[in-house]
């Protein structure tokens, strides 16, 4: 018998061919195949909402090919991902290739390894039609909302402008948080440290001031942090009170999509596109010597913490074989997912615990490898032993006032032997040891200052925290947290400063008209509700046509109204000044922005009409004939470099050129993949030099 599996990627379709062997024929869709077409509604609202579904463009023949190949096979398996596009993307290719949607062919793999690949294709099911259900709300929603809302924030702003159901509540976030900073005040404080030793140690310790007649001391302003040390002058200091404790620190579980992506941010400065790419092909499997072409973790976008027995037991062997009986919990540990999440996985974890990162770096690129590393030192942490401190606190008096010391020793290392969690603000005052302390002890003073301080606002959100608070709030899921961010950048609505998300003027506007005329749309809440009115039809639990009718019943009247109260109405941005000069009328031209993107106009218009292209000029020189190097674009967007005297001089190179200048020949530096700073000089200078890396509290 022969038999098709159809799965997405094509690096998919190759590994599980060699698992199933002869008689089977897997071949690749490359995601969705049938979509609602862009240039409609594609929705028939009067009717129920129905979708009106049309093969994407350019994958007509692929879908000819495909009715062959299923018309001749005796068996057709639908094999897309584990998720609720999975689900969908077989439903559409079961309808397209007329299969029985109540026949057993609908197969998962949690893993592309044998194991994983044998175990699905023996337990096949019909599609989960409440599945599909989830995902068709879901696109018809979107496109409802993207697709009435985004003209008229267009009339009413900017043209070509768009606005989404997620996206808009991403960017009220990051708009919010701006507002937040740009209201805070900030508060001047003082803080009082002292350095002591016991002697004969000479070991010195920290401690702060922290009480006075047994109240908590708050140090406002110079002249009372002057006069506490005034009165601490001449005093001694003894050791009042000693408290010693033991304290457990838990391992975190393993990744979910959200939190794998916020770890790789920080400890790595990946983007969540980044990430996402390297665990893609961790996942579908790679060639690692005599282990074969193999899927090395298992599916990446999920929000399940579950881990299955089989993985439970291979890490706990490989934890004893390692570290020892010790460092295994007596009773298993289980983690709890949080809210509704799709449990048809499991979290993020290697599909061969036993498969050390180092026994197969030779086999990755470099991003594969710190991803699995990531993925693997975190899995088999969670399964560790806690981690167990002796802690101390230490009172120290001097006359009326209290000064407080604190740290802590590890006393079993646990799961910290292998992996810590990173934090986005790594400050611990408690990580120093103490030297040996006792009540009555007379310290010495080695040094006391006042030191001034402001409390600080909030931090703007980091690619990571924005992902972080999404899904805290419940707005989005693991598949969509990468485009919604890359969305709200792409359109201009924020702008990255260092990992920093800073909302652009535009942005501001459009989260204002958005907030003023349609409350909804960017309420967190509200979209949290919605995300948990789809989990609900996940489950069989409402109808989503009944949900589809109530929200956007919700969406169209203030839509509506709106657009009668706003008629004629058109929001004005402030136009971005440059130092370009309009050489008809003397103005500073202005950047404007048209349907072909962003351009140079004359303020002046209409009487002056004065149009020109936008060029971004860098500091670097032509290293050719010394005219100004200025940013091109090509037809995709990318970025390359190029000589402003063009067709005249033919310099172009896509290395970023530098503010630097050669030592040796006076040229303008460019800088290479490899962080290299290199002379470009034609007749060989060959200087280079490696760009220093920056430090955390740079970016």
């Amino acid at each position: 018998m022969s038999k098709l599996v159809i799965v997405e990627s094509p690096a998919k379709a190759k590994n599980i061919k060699g698992y199933l062997g002869k008689g089977y024929d897997v071949i690749a869709s490359m995601g969705h195949v049938r979509d609602l077409p862009s240039a409609r509604l594609s929705v028939d609202i009067e009717h129920d909402f129905a979708p009106k579904y049309a093969i994407i463009k350019g994958k007509e023949n692929f879908v000819k090919d495909l009715k062959k190949k299923a018309e001749s096979a005796d068996y057709v398996y639908l094999a897309t991902d584990p998720d609720r596009e999975g689900e969908a993307i077989s439903w559409h290719l079961a309808t397209i290739l007329d299969l029985d949607l109540n026949d057993e062919n609908r197969v998962t793999f949690n893993e592309i390894t044998k194991h994983g690949v044998m175990d699905g294709m023996s337990n096949p099911r019909s599609i989960d039609i409440d599945l599909v259900n989830a995902q068709q709300a879901r696109r018809i929603l979107d496109r409802l909302i993207g697709y009435k809302l985004s003209p008229f924030i267009s009339q009413k702003i900017r043209r070509g402008l768009s606005a989404g159901r997620v996206q808009s509540v991403a960017l009220r976030l990051v708009v919010d948080r701006e507002e937040e900073i740009r209201a805070f005040k900030p508060q001047e404080y003082w803080s009082i440290d002292a350095k002591f030793t016991n002697p004969p140690s000479k070991k010195t310790f920290n401690a702060a001031i922290y009480s006075k007649n047994g109240e908590k001391i708050k140090i406002t302003s110079k002249e009372q942090c002057d006069g506490i040390l005034a009165d601490l002058d001449g005093e001694k200091y003894t050791v009042t009170a000693v408290k010693k404790g033991t304290r457990k620190k838990n391992p975190t579980p393993p990744f979910i999509t959200s939190t794998l992506q916020q770890e790789a941010s920080r400890r790595l400065s990946f983007q969540a596109r980044r990430t996402m790419k390297a665990a893609q092909e961790l996942y579908e499997g790679l060639d690692v010597g005599e282990l074969g072409t193999v899927g090395l973790i298992t599916y990446m976008r999920t929000d399940s913490l579950r881990i299955s027995d089989e993985a439970r037991a291979a890490g706990n062997q490989y934890i004893l074989d390692t570290y020892g009986e010790k460092y295994l919990p007596k009773k298993p540990r289980f983690f709890k997912s949080k809210g509704n999440v799709q449990d048809g996985h499991e979290a993020i974890r290697p599909s061969m615990p036993n498969v050390t990162p180092d026994s197969i770096k030779s086999y990755l690129t470099t991003d594969q490898y710190k991803i699995y590393k990531l993925i693997w030192e975190r899995f088999i942490a969670s399964l560790m032993e806690n981690c167990l401190q002796e802690t101390v606190k230490v009172e120290i008096t001097a006359g009326e006032y209290v000064f407080t010391a604190s740290g802590y020793t590890v006393k079993f290392d646990g799961f910290t032997a292998l992996y810590e969690e990173s934090k986005d603000d790594d400050k611990d005052d408690s990580s120093v040891a103490l030297p040996p302390l006792a009540k009555d002890d007379e310290l010495k003073l080695k040094s006391m200052d006042g030191n001034q301080h402001f409390t600080q606002p909030p931090a703007r959100f980091t690619e990571a925290s924005l992902t972080k608070a999404l899904e805290e709030n419940g707005v989005g899921r693991p598949s969509t947290y990468v485009t919604i961010t890359s969305t709200i950048l792409s359109r201009e609505y924020v702008k990255r400063e260092g990992k920093q998300f800073v909302p652009t003027e535009l942005g501001e506007a459009v989260i204002n008209l958005l907030k003023e005329r349609m409350p909804n749309i960017v309420n967190v809440k509200y979209t949290s509700k919605m995300e948990e009115d789809l989990d609900e039809i996940d489950e069989g639990e409402i109808d989503y046509i009944d949900m589809i009718r109530r929200y956007y019943d919700e969406f169209e009247e203030p839509l509506e109204k709106a657009k009668k109260e706003m008629q004629g109405v058109k929001i004005k941005l402030k136009e971005e000044e440059t130092d370009e000069i309009c050489e008809k009328c003397g103005r500073n031209m202005v950047v404007k922005v048209g349907r072909f993107g962003k351009f140079l106009a004359c303020p002046g218009y209409p009487d002056c009409k004065n149009t020109k292209p936008l060029i971004y000029k860098t500091k670097a020189k032509c290293p050719e004939c010394g005219g100004d190097v200025i940013e091109k674009k090509t037809k995709r967007g990318t970025s390359f470099y190029g000589c402003s005297n063009y067709p005249n001089c033919n310099f172009m190179t896509w290395d970023l050129p530098s503010e630097e200048v050669c030592p040796r020949c006076g040229k303008s530096l460019f800088r290479r993949k490899g962080n290299v700073l290199y002379c470009p000089d034609t007749e060989g200078c060959g200087f280079t030099k490696p760009v220093p890396k920056k430090k955390k509290s740079e970016e």
